[in-house]
């Protein structure tokens, strides 16, 4: 079995299941934003922030594995993510409605902590 290296930390990690939706999306809808924002500008930083990105919908996909619908629509906003930064936007992704889908999240989370 091959020892695999996390970005985040193994308590992020094994916790992160533990979560609702609406806070591991907000998470991954960080990440997105960063990428958006350095990418073109500071490709190290945008790497940095794609690879944590990937990693948490990682995780995501994980800790929903069994809510099929959930699941599908996790995996689609991975894939819409990788074809924007890897496949040269073949699917033409507006990368300001790519991030306003992740917005709403962080507004629940927020409005959960009042």
């Amino acid at each position: 079995m091959a020892n695999l290296s996390y970005i985040h930390s193994e308590e992020t990690r094994l916790n992160w299941k533990n979560h609702p939706i609406t806070y591991q999306m907000g998470n991954i809808g960080s990440e997105v934003s960063r990428s958006l924002k350095w990418i073109g500008k500071n490709q190290p930083r945008a790497d940095k922030a794609i690879d944590r990105a990937l990693e948490l919908f990682d995780f995501t996909i994980e800790a929903n594995i069994h809510n099929h619908a959930r699941l599908s629509e996790i995996v689609k906003a991975r894939d819409e993510f990788c074809n924007y930064f890897f496949d040269n936007n073949s699917y033409h992704t507006d990368p300001v409605k790519m991030q306003k889908n992740y917005d709403g999240f962080v507004m629940i989370e927020k409005l959960k902590m009042r």
